[in-house]
């Protein structure tokens, strides 16, 4: 039986985007997945422009807007409905154009639909057997197959925060946000009764798509239980309802629920993860698209140079894969980043509102750097302290558990 170089498990962004890479390495790869990897992305994915622009990719944004903006007050009054402008570009990415742009690079890879049931390490390889009874084996096995992986093993956590969303492409009685505008988080809460307003809070993520169609979408940052669909399908009507808006036309419903907290995986074990399964998802904002970009390139030339080196078992070259995939800096990153969540998640709406119109106050390279994860270590601890010293006390206060 062929023993391949590597066996991608999953056909998704994380799957393609490594893939992609890997198969510049001249190696011997296959895929496997329950879907296709032709079969079409359905989730919008959001990110800052300067992103894709700084890795030559900025023709793949569908739309770009320069009107960026939240809000942060309560809605109730003048005040309490003035925006913070981010007077930074923001992008949603051309899903059909981005996944063709990572099948090209993939032309050579197969991929089989199968699932993997049982991997299994034997004399230095991988033996994957799949649920039709096909066995493959493979010197390494990367699982991109998501977050719900049951091959990569971490820490057992109980209280899993979920970032829960639902969202509505579609047209409205009247404009949901301001033409040519995004709105990234708007927190106002006056559609809220006092019961909701105790409830863990969600916020609007909204954008205008052009030809009178708009992207309309009430999101939960972290939650432990997760905020049910139903829920913030509710909330997002009532917002609307509150506004005057009416839906009229539904091109799209869009639900997203993925962990923010996932533990960093152990190092030592014989699968490799890329992706939700490596725990990827930033816990301070849930993107990751950017973060599959850059650090997938790197990725791919160490396996390569690992796999030259035929004593290696596959224990040894997912141990080394893992290493390079999680460095120092980044699972101390990692670790203030879960800290942080972990106090937002503690924070009624009132000192979330508090907290978010604070952390925009910081330099456009600061807070940029902090949402996309490219702030080094260092300079993350200068801004994280800056950002409690010039915050209100019952920010403050929230972030030291005091009250």
């Amino acid at each position: 039986m062929e023993i391949l170089d590597i066996l991608i498990l999953g056909s998704g962004p994380a799957a393609l985007c490594l893939a992609s890479e890997l198969a510049k390495q001249n190696l011997n790869i296959m895929g496997i997945s329950t879907k296709s990897p032709y079969e079409k992305w359905e989730n919008t994915y959001g990110i800052w422009a300067s992103e894709l622009e700084e890795l030559g990719l900025d023709s793949l944004l569908s739309h770009r807007w320069s009107k960026t903006l939240s809000y942060f007050g309560d809605g109730l009054n003048k005040k309490g409905n003035n925006p913070t402008k981010h007077f930074y570009d923001y992008g949603l990415i051309n899903q059909e154009a981005f996944q063709n742009e990572l099948l090209k690079s993939c032309k050579d890879i197969q991929w089989l639909n199968e699932t993997a049931k049982l991997i299994k390490s034997e004399n230095k390889h991988s033996e994957v057997i799949c649920f039709s009874g096909l066995t493959l084996k493979a010197r390494l096995v990367i699982d991109a197959s998501g977050h719900n992986s049951k091959f990569i093993k971490r820490p057992l956590l109980k209280e899993v925060a979920q970032q829960a969303a639902y969202g509505i492409v579609g047209k409205f009685s009247s404009p949901p946000v301001n033409k040519d505008q995004f709105v990234l988080m708007d927190f106002r809460s006056d559609h809220l009764n006092n019961e909701e307003l105790l409830e863990s809070p969600s916020f609007l993520y909204a954008m205008d798509l052009g030809s009178e169609t708009y992207f309309v979408e009430e999101t939960s940052l972290a939650s432990y239980p997760a905020l049910s669909q139903d829920h913030l399908k509710k909330r997002l009507l009532s917002r609307l309802n509150n506004k005057g808006v009416k839906i009229e036309e539904i091109f799209h419903e869009e639900i997203c629920l993925f962990p923010m907290n996932l533990p960093l995986p152990y190092k030592n074990q014989s699968v490799l993860g890329f992706g939700g399964s490596a725990s990827m998802v930033h816990p301070a904002s849930g993107y990751m698209i950017g973060s599959l970009l850059r650090r997938a390139p790197f990725l791919a030339k160490k396996l390569a140079i690992f796999l030259k080196e035929p004593q290696y078992s596959s224990r040894e070259l997912a141990t080394r894969g893992w290493s390079v995939l999680w460095p120092y800096e980044l699972t101390q990153r990692h670790k203030l980043y879960q800290y942080g969540l972990r106090r937002l998640m503690s924070f009624d709406e009132s000192r979330l509102r508090s907290f978010f119109s604070n952390f925009f106050k910081l330099s456009t390279k600061e807070w940029v750097g902090f949402l996309t994860n490219t702030l080094p270590l260092p300079k993350l601890i200068y801004v994280m302290s800056k950002m409690f010293i010039n915050s209100p006390l019952k920010v403050k206060l929230g972030m030291l558990k005091i009250k």
